[in-house]
């Protein structure tokens, strides 16, 4: 067993990274540390991990943190392994946001504790797994701390793209690429660390196109994959402007519903918390410095249940994509019976694909595909999402 067993198909990525923990073991053995690192190859203070959703960014940073702080670079079963792993080492700091932006307030903590040694481990290791939400004042507020590093503190950034992230600060960190990893190796991961059935496992690595946390859904939830199913249906209903209109409201609803089911009872248990922190359990009348904080806090998970709408729209929005991907391969005849073949995505959705390609040509597939791209856009750059929707259900429809 090993940290590094879960970072499936980044072969040329884990290699960096143990030459890195290597070098870091040596730098402890020495007492090396703070500004006089540089000269240790292969080990820097701050780290860029780049990919694309679902290539696995987060547990690749999970592991890295978990080997630097383990006395055999990553065994994956001493105390500093699974607790680096779980989230629980004193030494280890996973930070993520659901929100849609990482604001000064939640940075500023993070420079304070950077000043601190660790207290147990060998590093303090500091893991911001959304570092492409930072906006320009959090991340200058950041910078200061990456350009001028106490000693044994090491950052982890991870963003899709090193395009993400301020050039300030993306400028000082050492870059490692992750790539989409092979549907195989997803499914093999799903089978051995889930328990899933093997069938179900290869369907949901082939359907998530490889990302692992989609997969993991996919193969472990019923209902997720009835969603993907009916949305994938979705194209054959629209046969007229009242027809997408009624589509876009029903796919926008649905992704409301989803995000709100899995925020509801977070929701209340964070209240019910906060009010018994501030003793003011099952008070009629708030007093003016509690209601202030609950305000703080609702407004903080209205914040957090844009962000999870808009992801939810997205990931169908991409279901959406693959299926319009597979038509345009049937369409080019691509698709594999040689070694030039090209596997479908939706290989269970045969007929469908087979009526969708027949019934509109290359181009008309390629305009659909675009304005998929161009939804999604729209979405991330907060347009409502029931006008992006309808937009793009109105592209969708067949010509005339």
């Amino acid at each position: 067993m090993s940290v590094w067993d879960d970072v499936v198909g980044q072969e040329s990525a884990v290699a960096i990274l143990k030459q890195a923990v290597r070098a870091a073991a040596e730098m402890v053995a020495s007492g090396v540390g703070g500004a006089d690192r540089g000269p240790v190859a292969g080990m820097t203070h701050a780290w860029l991990l780049t990919g694309p959703p679902g290539s696995g960014r987060s547990t690749a940073a999970r592991a890295f943190a978990a080997a630097l702080q383990c006395a055999e670079g990553g065994c994956g079963n001493c105390h500093a392994c699974l607790t680096a792993l779980s989230g629980a080492h004193a030494d280890v700091s996973l930070i993520a946001t659901e929100h849609v932006q990482l604001k000064v307030a939640d940075v500023r903590p993070l420079i304070t504790l950077a000043q601190r040694s660790p207290s147990e481990g060998r590093w303090r290791v500091i893991v911001i797994e959304d570092a492409d939400r930072l906006n320009d004042s959090s991340g200058n507020v950041l910078l200061k701390a990456v350009e001028e590093p106490p000693p044994r503190t090491v950052w982890l950034l991870c963003a899709p793209s090193a395009d993400d992230v301020l050039t300030t600060i993306r400028s000082r960190c050492r870059r490692v690429g992750l790539r989409i990893p092979p549907v195989e190796a997803v499914a093999a991961l799903l089978v051995r660390r889930d328990g899933a059935d093997p069938a179900v496992a290869a369907f949901a690595a082939r359907a998530a196109q490889s990302h692992i946390g989609l997969a993991r859904r996919l193969a472990l939830d019923e209902g997720t994959r009835i969603r993907r199913r009916e949305v994938l249906k979705l194209p054959a209903k629209l046969r007229s402007v009242g027809a997408a209109v009624l589509a876009a409201g029903e796919f926008v609803e649905v992704a409301a519903e989803e995000s709100k089911a899995a925020s509801t009872e977070r929701d209340a248990t964070e209240r019910a918390a906060l009010l018994h922190s501030l003793g003011a359990e099952g008070l009629s009348t708030l007093p003016p410095a509690v209601r202030s904080q609950v305000r703080q806090l609702e407004e903080n998970q209205k914040r957090r249940a844009t962000r999870a709408q808009r992801d939810v729209l997205d990931r169908s929005l991409v279901d959406l994509l693959s299926l319009y991907r597979d038509v345009l391969v049937l369409q080019f005849g691509a698709v594999e019976a040689g070694p030039g073949g090209v596997e479908l995505v939706n290989a269970e959705l045969a007929d469908l694909l087979r009526s969708e390609a027949q019934a509109s040509t290359p181009a008309a597939t390629l305009r659909r595909m675009e304005a998929i791209g161009q939804a999604r856009e729209r979405i991330e750059a907060n347009v409502s999402p029931l006008l992006a929707v309808e937009a793009l259900m109105v592209q969708l429809r067949p010509a005339a």
